[in-house]
């Protein structure tokens, strides 16, 4: 199994560091005002809790754009420039950035860096070196969602005391939303006869999903937590015998990831593929005025269309 490790030679950094001081004040991050915290996110899930918590007291640069694979990304020069100029830097965490420590220390950056895995139950991997720090799809837990939230929430009142009240009351409102949402999947799973409650994903994007609400995970296509892992014959032969045996009824593809072999595999298998607008959202948020545009609008979708197809 082979991965792709996005890491830049020194040289390569330096280059970067090069172009993204030539470029001036045209990052996004320059957009802010008024004394409002400057935050670099890595994520489009990260990001958008650093925006639900941070409100008009912080301006948030945004690093992974919305159906951006975030397994396989490399930092550009306005990605430098960004984290350059941020107060505080926020990543998702448990390994799922390899590419952040460089370009921070490339960068020169002296702020706070926030991991928001912190205080999280992290699932383990599968013993390779990729995944030695376990599951780093830790979002697909409202839960964990709560705990990033919460620890993205303390640094930015550590930042900024003056408006921790603003934070606070943020974070308090946001987890409220949480709690609503954790509720409403649990019941939407339940509709679901307990013999049809069998996922079968692009890669191994929802264990904590599937932990979290009960689910039976039957296989995916891409067996690593990582979407660059390559997948043999054998393994692909493998999956058709245990969704064909274990009476799967249907396939996810997912938003950031193209839907062929998945189209190929439900074929094989006789069951259907949820493509396209029905694709899962799993590594990435959607752009904005999509199902997935947010966090919870990605988990509302994600839910539906799951018990939809599960259904049948």
């Amino acid at each position: 199994m082979r991965i792709r490790t996005m890491r830049l030679a020194a040289p390569a950094f330096a280059g970067l560091l090069a172009a993204a001081t030539a470029c001036g004040s045209s990052s996004a991050s320059d957009t802010g005002g008024g004394g409002r915290l400057k935050v670099v996110a890595t994520t489009t899930q990260v990001a958008d809790f650093a925006r639900s918590v941070g409100g008009d007291k912080v301006t948030v640069t945004q690093i992974l754009k919305p159906n951006v694979d975030p397994h396989d990304y490399e930092p550009s020069p306005a990605d430098v420039q960004a984290i350059a100029q941020a107060d505080v830097v926020v990543e998702s965490g448990v390994g799922l950035e390899k590419w952040l420590d460089q370009t921070i220390k490339s960068a020169g950056f002296h702020g706070t860096l926030v991991d928001s895995s912190k205080g999280v139950a992290v699932r383990r991997g599968n013993g390779t070196d990729e995944e030695a720090a376990g599951d780093p799809h830790i979002w697909h837990n409202p839960k964990n969602a709560e705990i990033m939230s919460r620890d993205i929430a303390s640094a930015f009142s550590a930042k900024d005391a003056k408006d921790k009240a603003a934070f606070d009351a943020n974070l308090t409102a946001y987890a409220g939303k949480l709690d609503q949402l954790d509720a409403w999947i649990t019941q939407q799973i339940e509709t679901l006869p307990a013999a049809q409650r069998k996922l079968v994903t692009n890669h191994d994007a929802f264990g904590y999903y599937v932990d979290r609400y009960h689910l039976t995970f039957v296989g995916s296509i891409i067996p690593s937590f990582d979407t660059s892992a390559e997948l043999s014959g054998k393994q692909l032969n493998t999956l058709v015998a245990k969704i064909k045996a274990t009476g799967v009824k249907a396939i996810f593809s997912e938003s950031s990831l193209p839907p062929k072999t998945a189209e190929a595999i439900g074929k094989q298998a006789g069951v259907q593929v949820e493509a396209g607008e029905n694709s899962l959202y799993g590594d990435t948020l959607g752009p904005a005025g999509s199902a997935g545009a947010t966090y919870l609008d990605m988990e509302r979708h994600n839910t539906t269309t799951i018990v939809t197809a599960l259904k049948g």
